[in-house]
């Protein structure tokens, strides 16, 4: 079963050397477990756009919530139960400073 780990963090974020190399051991460990399938970083939310289609196309600048936590980041596992996900995506660095949620995919 797929999950999406959304990792998430506010504008003040700035990781430490030791957090980026925490994070780097963490892939490590997904891959030699078989569960990650992809991850990545995103770009800032403010170079997002929102695109809904209502009686046209409307292209909104930003991201589609105003909230103060962005995603900056996901994952994406297979894992064989939710609380195996869950329990990955807890040894996960970011977990101790910032947040995860695990969606179901």
């Amino acid at each position: 079963m797929q999950f999406l780990l959304i990792i998430s963090h506010d504008q003040s974020f700035c990781p430490t050397d030791q957090l980026v190399n925490d994070i780097q051991d963490w892939i490590g460990r997904a891959e030699a477990l078989s569960a990650r399938r992809l991850g990545k970083p995103l770009r800032p939310a403010g170079e997002a756009k929102t695109i809904r289609v209502r009686d046209g196309l409307q292209v909104t600048p930003g991201p589609f919530s105003s909230s103060a936590e962005q995603m900056c980041a996901f994952e994406l596992i297979e894992c064989a139960s939710q609380a195996e996900a869950v329990e990955l995506a807890g040894a996960h660095p970011i977990g101790n400073v910032r947040t995860i949620e695990v969606r179901p995919g």
